[in-house]
């Protein structure tokens, strides 16, 4: 993270744990510079788009993920490398959240506000 004050937002942690929100930061970012087709299988961007878009990606990943995938060289097979290896993430969280809602009840709180901001983060 040597380039920390030119991230657009924080950089994909080695074990995903900010997966889930990374990969909506990335989608948003490479859709607003009119390069999120890159990211899409069998896409007809141009050389000019794909490096632009994989020097994105790079530059949003952790250090270890960089040395890991070296030497991908499309966005498009960086992008589906890293859903293979945490999309797995989306089913643990999601399981949680299910949990915890299940186990969520009111009277375990002393207020409202305490209610509301759990009832938020599970929602979230």
């Amino acid at each position: 993270m040597a380039n920390f004050e030119n991230q657009k937002f924080i950089a994909l942690d080695i074990f995903g744990k900010n997966y889930l929100s990374w990969v909506l930061d990335v989608q948003l970012h490479l859709s607003a510079k009119k390069l999120r087709h890159t990211i899409e299988e069998d896409n007809a961007a141009s050389n000019k788009e794909r490096v632009t878009a994989l020097i994105f990606l790079r530059h949003h990943i952790d250090d270890g993920l960089k040395y890991i995938y070296l030497t991908v060289e499309n966005p498009t097979e960086l992008w589906q490398n890293l859903n293979d290896r945490f999309e797995h993430l989306k089913a643990i969280v999601l399981s949680k959240a299910l949990n915890d809602w299940s186990q969520l009840r009111f009277q375990d709180f002393q207020t409202v506000s305490e209610y509301n901001s759990t009832l938020l983060k599970i929602v979230s």
